[in-house]
């Protein structure tokens, strides 16, 4: 039975909103920082009882609680890179993600950006390692970037990326700066600032590590310019 949208179960150490589904389309994500694994496992049953036809996400989670995830539950999808676990069926693609990174140290960041947006119903690929000191790797993909309804670009250091593609395509596209880089890149303050003071335009940023909350708009975004019922490409 569909839950209301302003229901919730009392766990005792938290309060699961099982009427997320209901008010955004999208059920709540379980951020795994300063939980122990048995209360995430405890978490993802109540959400997987409260609507199953909807994964389970946890994102941020240890090796314990990955473990402790797949072990309760036969439907697990993992992904150790990303750091992140979801319970259920995935839903059916729809539309395209393209997560862009700089760098292969900006690749934790970029594979929990691709695993969300996945998870939260978009088409996904990736493009590595186009940062703009070799800029001419990023011309080399261009086809790919204009074919994606929305782009997700994750940069560290002097945070240059979202600004380069921004001025390649007019894709919907949501920056996210890492906290990769020397002293003066100040755990990821300089990219971020970089890219709010960007002079492309329609470029959105996240905050700094954020793939999170940048696969869920990127998804939202996706999943909009795909309605259901609507013929694939």
């Amino acid at each position: 039975m569909p839950q209301p949208p302003d229901s919730f179960h009392d766990l005792g150490f938290a309060r699961a909103d099982t009427g997320r589904v209901a008010r955004t389309g999208n059920a709540e994500v379980i951020y795994g920082a300063g939980k122990t694994a048995d209360q995430v496992v405890t978490l993802v049953a109540a959400l997987r009882a409260a609507h199953p036809g909807h994964p389970a996400l946890v994102t941020r989670a240890t090796d314990a609680m990955r473990s402790a995830v797949a072990d309760a539950f036969a439907e697990s999808t993992v992904d150790d890179e990303a750091g992140a676990v979801a319970v259920g069926p995935l839903p059916a693609a729809r539309g395209r993600v393209c997560v862009v990174s700089a760098g292969t140290s900006d690749a934790a960041v970029a594979v929990e950006a691709a695993f969300v947006a996945r998870v939260f119903g978009a088409g996904v690929s990736s493009v590595r390692d186009v940062g703009v000191a070799g800029v001419h790797r990023l011309l080399a993909v261009r086809d790919t970037l204009d074919s994606a309804d929305c782009l997700i670009v994750v940069a560290g250091m002097d945070g240059a990326l979202p600004s380069a593609v921004g001025g390649l395509t007019g894709v919907p596209l949501v920056a996210v700066p890492t906290s990769v880089g020397y002293g003066a890149s100040f755990g990821g303050v300089a990219a971020l600032l970089a890219m709010l003071n960007s002079c492309a335009p329609g470029v959105v940023v996240c905050n700094i590590d954020n793939g999170f909350g940048a696969g869920v708009f990127a998804a939202r975004v996706a999943r909009r310019a795909h309605p259901r019922g609507a013929e694939e490409p």
